[in-house]
């Protein structure tokens, strides 16, 4: 795990000392990705410059160091991430008669374009990377990123410079780059929580999506093509679907996984696990226990707040796999004393309330550890949302209820606030999910929705930002809007796991994993999104994802194999905070200065009037606008931090 970043200067005019100089200042913005060293490498002739800050996970001597030259002399590469086949496909470009001078996985990333190509070089690899490459024969740059966006990679045409690396600090150390607000980024930003990809909240700089590589050629000309598809992966699934017996589909499954996970524990430095308690991260270490022959680390954070502590699920996981645990639980002060700081880590507006305890999990583990293992992309895969449950099930129903029933049905739930809802959900026996009345008045707001409108308002927080957001529009051709993916994938359930492994799980949950682990030197690995495990998932009938109204069917029955059903079955929680009394609390004072209504009005970017209004319905109790509000404080935290030169218009 490392920071990559450069550009290109495409008058070719200026001078090696300075293409250095740039290039070293803007990688040393990133000085966290990578602190166990630094490199530049220059050709002022072709006017390119790549930097690089290095994490040393793999081959921790000179011989991994970058940027660094294939053994022909012919590629440069500055490179962030992990590939976990490297071993294999080193010994089969050593058999085609490539030399290496290390082991490190970089070095099978530039001989494999020699020997394969680049886009062959792609195709083979297995992991987790974003990569600049630059082609000496043809005067080429190739920027590449992992099939399913687990590295971040911004890159965009300034004028006369191309400009690009896995964060937007970088881009903005060069000079010659006026940065200008995207408010259309801003519209889309709040209705997602996150910046979506191609967009960033800058004009002109996009995320490369997954899956794909960009060729800018001497010229200046730039092609787009992919590599890897969803898409592709999907049909494929659907025209060769799974078909045996449950005991065979879950043999099928775990050794995949095993081998998943075996191979993400490759490391010359030590490796750990983050653990919940819930499935996906239970099923990982569970499999990592089992390959290994001492005791795995374990890393749980928890607050000492009544349903916001899964620290005791994931201490009774780990005592009963017999790892080797750690447990911290915290304060709300804790967690509050983190919010100053997030608008460094995440450099572009984000909002998903979790990235609070995700920073201070990675925070403990970086403490023992180098490398840690997660459980993300489980429910994405095998469907594990709540909304995947609840769309499914009430998108069938609703359609066979008048209108008329479903608006007085709409009415009636809105009646009672959330907190009182909360509060009679707290008296019934048994176990519910958390804030029960936050997901009855959203399901208020979806009665008189078809099934799509139903998954689009579920994954929205401001309904209408462009409402909201002054000369902002909402691009509505995204996949979001698209008509056409209905008569694609007719299962309701498979659009939504589909959607939300394109959109959801790039810009918001490996975005947050990547920049909450990279603030503390920390590599973050997901071995469930090996994409061979994602081929696999979607081979699957919904009925070894979804049975008996619960999800994730088939990744349980390989966790069961290695834990009991009693410490695993509950109701999902997520990694929540008390987003809602906090900000009712000790957050007030900042949150009350960051939503003045004057500041609001001067700025000149959204409407005061809706924000204020949901401000004091919150703090009235009467309603929990905790989530919409978090977005509108995290973009102005990040204005107050990166406005500074920042053209507006």
């Amino acid at each position: 795990m490392c920071g990559l970043t450069g550009f290109i200067d495409l008058d070719r005019a200026t001078g090696a000392e300075t293409l250095t100089a740039i290039a070293r200042r803007m990688a040393d913005t990133m000085i966290a990705r990578g602190p166990d060293g630094s490199g530049v490498w220059v050709d002022a002739e072709a006017g390119i410059a790549l930097a690089h800050r290095r994490l040393a996970i793999l081959d921790l001597s000179e011989a991994g160091h970058q940027p660094m030259i294939s053994s022909c002399g012919r590629f440069v590469v500055s490179y962030n991430g992990e590939i976990y086949n490297a071993p294999a496909l080193k010994s089969e470009l050593e058999r085609a008669g490539r030399n290496f001078r290390g082991h490190s996985d970089t070095e099978v990333i530039i001989e494999g374009a020699a020997v394969w190509g680049v886009r062959g070089m792609l195709e083979r690899i297995r992991g987790m990377f974003a990569l600049a490459l630059w082609d000496r024969s043809r005067q080429d740059l190739v920027l590449a990123r992992d099939r399913l966006g687990i590295k971040p990679l911004y890159w965009g045409i300034a004028g006369r410079v191309v400009l690009f690396g896995s964060q937007l600090g970088a881009l903005r150390a060069h000079h010659g780059w006026q940065p200008r607000l995207n408010r259309d980024a801003v519209t889309s930003f709040l209705r997602h929580n996150y910046v979506p990809a191609p967009q960033s909240i800058y004009q002109g700089i996009s995320k490369l999506e997954p899956g794909r590589m960009v060729t800018l050629s001497r010229g200046g000309t730039v092609r787009t093509e992919r590599f890897w598809s969803l898409d592709d992966a999907v049909t494929a699934g659907r025209n060769n679907p799974l078909l045996c017996s449950d005991a065979e589909a879950i043999d099928q499954l775990e050794e995949l996984l095993s081998d998943s996970v075996a191979g993400h524990m490759l490391s010359d430095v030590p490796v750990g696990a983050f653990l919940s308690g819930g499935i996906d991260s239970s099923a990982v270490v569970a499999l990592m226990q089992a390959g290994s022959t001492r005791p795995v680390r374990t890393f749980t954070i928890g607050f000492d707040e009544p349903g916001y502590n899964e620290a005791d699920h994931a201490k009774a996981v780990a005592r009963h796999l017999g790892t080797d645990h750690c447990e911290l639980v915290l304060s709300a002060d804790a967690g509050l004393d983190v919010i100053p700081s997030l608008p460094d880590f995440y450099d572009e507006p984000f909002a998903d309330s979790s990235q609070i305890p995700t920073y201070m999990v990675s925070k403990l583990t970086r403490e023992h550890v180098t490398v840690a293992l997660s459980g993300d992309g489980g429910d994405e895969l095998f469907a594990g949302y709540n909304r995947h449950l609840q769309a499914a099930k009430w998108g069938h129903r609703l359609g066979r209820v008048p209108m008329s029933a479903r608006r007085l049905s709409a009415w009636g739930l809105t009646r009672l606030s959330q907190q009182t809802w909360d509060r009679l959900f707290a008296r019934l026996p048994g176990q519910w999910p958390p804030q029960p009345g936050d997901k009855l008045h959203k399901l208020a707001g979806v009665l008189t929705e078809d099934a799509d409108s139903l998954y689009r308002r579920l994954v929205s927080h401001w309904t209408d930002p462009a409402a909201l957001v002054r000369g902002g529009t909402e691009p509505k051709d995204g996949l979001l809007w698209d008509p056409a993916l209905a008569a694609a994938l007719p299962a309701q359930l498979d659009r939504m796991q589909y959607l939300d492994t394109l959109t959801y799980l790039p810009d918001d949950i490996l975005c947050k994993v990547d920049r909450a682990s990279m603030a503390v030197s920390l590599e973050s690995r997901v071995p469930l999104l090996d994409h061979r495990v994602v081929e696999f998932s979607w081979r699957l009938p919904a009925h070894l994802r979804v049975r008996h109204g619960h999800g994730k069917w088939l990744l349980r029955q390989v966790l069961y194999r290695h834990v009991p059903h009693g410490l695993i079955d509950r109701p999902k929680m997520g990694f929540a905070i008390p987003l809602d009394t906090w900000l009712r609390g000790k957050l007030r004072p900042w949150a009350e200065a960051l939503l003045d209504e004057k500041r609001l009005a001067a700025q000149g970017l959204l409407d005061p009037a809706p924000i204020r209004a949901c401000w004091a319905e919150h703090l009235s109790g009467k309603r929990n606008w905790q989530y919409l509000l978090w977005d509108v404080l995290m973009l102005q935290a990040w204005l107050d931090r990166h406005g500074t030169g920042l053209t507006m218009e």
